[in-house]
């Protein structure tokens, strides 16, 4: 049974269409893709939002095998996870926006971070995520250095 949202939080829209008129949508703070709950007094960044959708379409189009309940879940938990730590190691988000823009911690942003860089050592899942920031950086444009 999903747990329930912790107390002062928002539970968003579980829309994940990939329009145009979604992204427009999410980029003026209307709803966010599933699985993202806002907190109340913390300001979502639309580019992390839109990262996240990004990362679960690309998901969603090159996955292999139909998902079960159970795959569908840690397939959000992964694609949620690329698409944190893709928006701070390539657009330089900081750790307390990230976590603002999917509600969650920032100590579980660094965990994703971490997961996502130990797993970068197989190569389809590192052509994998450097497709994704190679889209991300194209789209956004080069993260500031310094």
């Amino acid at each position: 049974m999903p747990a329930e949202p912790s107390a002062g939080a928002i539970p968003v829209s579980p829309s994940l269409s990939v329009s145009g008129r979604s992204i427009a949508r999410m980029a003026a703070g209307a709803s966010a893709p599933s699985g993202v709950t806002l907190r109340i007094g913390r300001k979502p960044k639309p580019t992390c939002l839109i990262v996240f959708q990004l990362v679960s379409e690309m998901v969603f189009l090159f996955g292999d095998r139909v998902m079960v309940r159970r795959d569908r879940r840690r397939l959000a938990a992964h694609s949620r996870q690329i698409a944190m730590y893709v928006c701070h190691v390539a657009l330089s988000i900081s750790v307390d926006d990230i976590a603002a823009s999917f509600g969650r911690e920032r100590s579980t942003v660094a965990h994703a971070c971490h997961l996502v860089e130990d797993r970068r050592d197989n190569p389809a899942f590192d052509d994998f995520v450097s497709a994704v920031e190679r889209m991300v950086t194209s789209v956004f444009g080069e993260a500031d250095e310094g």
